[in-house]
């Protein structure tokens, strides 16, 4: 496939690894990849920062920071500064987080469209910040995409079904353009042994199936009975049984997995799916988080 884009990479502020994780932003940059994307954990905002003076060219962003966890006139403060020493290159990925991991947090929710409205309306309105960054609305319902596409520059999913993304994005406002930023993260292990690379990726994506907005999304996409057996076995307190739950059709519709070839043709379908910016979350089978990237680098040199 030698006319396939390059995707856009996901890496995190893991403690101890920070300082390589900018010298990885670096060896990205040299070789040519699009975007750097950064997780809330371990502050992907902050790791942005750095990021923007670590690198020259490349584009970076969150993705997602949770609207939460900082006051809307604190977070302009911080997306202005970034946008600026970026020279453009930031995008800010936002999103409403879930029920679960805002409880764990101490913090009480309100309805996700409204305050996510709000949210916008706060960031945009702060006043002696500068100029903002592009803003990426985290989507994952069609009323979430179709809000994205009234107030922001782009809309990002985690762990979409590609079979569903041409549906999902169907709930695009017509007024949308084509610089209109689309991406999506995808849990990413490359191995000959495709059971390990599996098992790999059942691992990342167990506690994500026991969030009830990511299940009431898979069952919108058509995997009903996996989503159902699941709920099972929370109610059950058998999460352990969870992995075996998740069936290879769903697993393959939601990452990419297997081999050089396996995964080159699934990503080749993200992109026919309407995803401008797929964004690789790579582990590997074999290694730390660093192996994984390593094995990614090897896959796309061999084009």
């Amino acid at each position: 496939m030698p006319d396939l884009p390059l995707p856009a990479l996901a890496v995190a502020a893991v403690p101890r690894r920070r300082a390589a994780t900018l010298e990885l932003a670096r060896e990205i940059e040299r070789r040519e990849y699009p975007g750097i994307y950064c997780a809330s954990v371990g502050d992907g905002l902050g790791l942005c920062l750095a990021l923007a003076q670590a690198t020259e060219r490349i584009h970076l962003g969150t993705a997602i920071a949770n609207l939460y966890t900082r006051l809307p006139a604190d977070y302009a403060a911080t997306t202005a500064l970034i946008h600026e020493l970026a020279g453009g290159r930031f995008r800010f990925g936002v999103g409403v987080s879930h029920g679960a991991l805002l409880d764990r947090l101490g913090i009480a929710g309100g309805k996700p469209l409204a305050e996510m409205r709000r949210f916008v309306e706060a960031w945009r309105g702060a006043p002696r910040t500068g100029d903002q960054p592009p803003l990426v609305i985290a989507g994952l319902r069609k009323r979430m995409v179709a809000l994205a596409g009234e107030l922001a520059e782009g809309v990002v999913f985690a762990n979409a079904a590609r079979s569903h993304m041409v549906d999902s994005l169907s709930a695009l406002p017509p007024s949308v353009g084509d610089d209109f930023f689309v991406g999506n993260m995808i849990p990413t292990c490359i191995s000959d042994d495709a059971e390990a690379a599996a098992a790999v990726n059942r691992r990342t994506l167990s506690f994500y199936v026991t969030l009830p907005n990511y299940r009431n999304y898979w069952k919108e996409a058509g995997y009903v009975e996996e989503m159902e057996a699941i709920e099972k076995a929370v109610a059950a307190g058998e999460r352990e049984r969870i992995p075996s739950l998740l069936s290879d059709a769903w697993l393959s519709d939601c990452t990419l997995y297997g081999s050089r070839e396996t995964v080159l043709e699934g990503l080749a379908g993200w992109y026919e799916a309407g995803v401008g910016t797929p964004i690789l979350v790579p582990s590997s089978a074999e290694g730390n988080q660093m192996k994984a990237f390593e094995e990614l680098f090897a896959l796309f040199d061999s084009l």
